[in-house]
């Protein structure tokens, strides 16, 4: 397991939102910072089972998204998940406010790694990548919070 992915997946990334406002405008993409967040929630709500999407991604193409993942590679700036998975346009926000927001994350991620701690050894499935344990999900959430901290300047 990455220790320091972990790390940030379940506190760095915390301190990096830290400095976002309601205000803080993207550099890309579409979504404001609460339905980024909210956005992450869910992402989270995915690893560890709580929201389940069948797999859009053709079995053959699989093993080129699993060397993605084990890559050092980082998203590229608009990278969008599949349409068919969430839609053109962003969620509207479910929450009274970003900081609400920010909580239900929070939240997420300790389900996220009570679920594995809980259930070693289990998989469950992104809708693109595929089943992936405890360790590929880490790697995942990394590069996609990453990516996210980048969109919003929070990181270079």
């Amino acid at each position: 397991m990455d220790e320091q992915k972990l790390a940030f997946i379940n506190e760095g990334f915390f301190t990096l939102l830290e400095k976002l406002s309601e205000n803080t405008p993207a550099k890309w993409g579409k979504m404001n910072p609460q339905q980024m967040v909210e956005h992450a929630a869910s992402f989270y709500d995915v690893s560890s089972g709580k929201l389940l999407f069948n797999l859009v991604t053709p079995e053959e193409h699989l093993p080129k998204y699993r060397e993605f993942l084990l890559s050092d590679k980082a998203f590229r700036e608009n990278t969008k998940a599949p349409s068919s998975v969430i839609g053109e346009e962003p969620l509207p926000v479910k929450y009274s406010s970003l900081q609400e927001a920010i909580k239900v994350l929070c939240s997420s991620v300790d389900h996220f790694i009570a679920h594995f701690k809980e259930n070693p050894g289990v998989t469950t499935t992104h809708p693109v990548f595929g089943p992936l344990n405890f360790n590929e999900w880490i790697l995942l959430h990394h590069k996609h919070m990453t990516h996210h901290a980048r969109q919003f300047g929070l990181m270079d």
